[in-house]
């Protein structure tokens, strides 16, 4: 942008932008945090039992016959991996908030509620 100050449409516009930026990290948050406890569920169900037994495991939608021993560490691997990517979000997230802050400061941005 240059030195003069955007117009309201302008403002309004990347206001906008920004709440809806926000809204959709948080919403993506939300659905791993989701996906984070049922794999802790299953992880937490299936560890006492026998590494030998059978069970069942969905990998691009089809059912597979495994072992606990197998799926486990599989499980164990999506659920680190999952974890690291929502700190990640969260991260995202809180830049992403601080500098709509600061626009909302710089441009002195006040909501008003209807």
């Amino acid at each position: 942008m240059s030195n003069k100050k955007p117009s309201e449409a302008e403002l309004t516009q990347l206001y906008n932008k920004y709440k809806n930026e926000l809204q959709q990290v948080a919403q993506k948050i939300g659905e791993l945090e989701s996906e984070v406890e049922e794999h802790k569920l299953v992880i937490d169900s299936i560890s006492p039992l026998d590494p030998d037994r059978k069970c069942f495991r969905m990998v691009g939608g089809v059912l597979v016959e495994r072992t606990v021993r197998e799926v486990l560490p599989a499980l164990e691997t999506n659920f680190n991996g999952i974890k690291q990517v929502i700190e990640s979000l969260l991260q995202s997230y809180k830049r992403k908030e601080t500098e709509f802050q600061e626009f909302q400061k710089k441009y002195n941005i006040q909501v008003v509620a209807k």
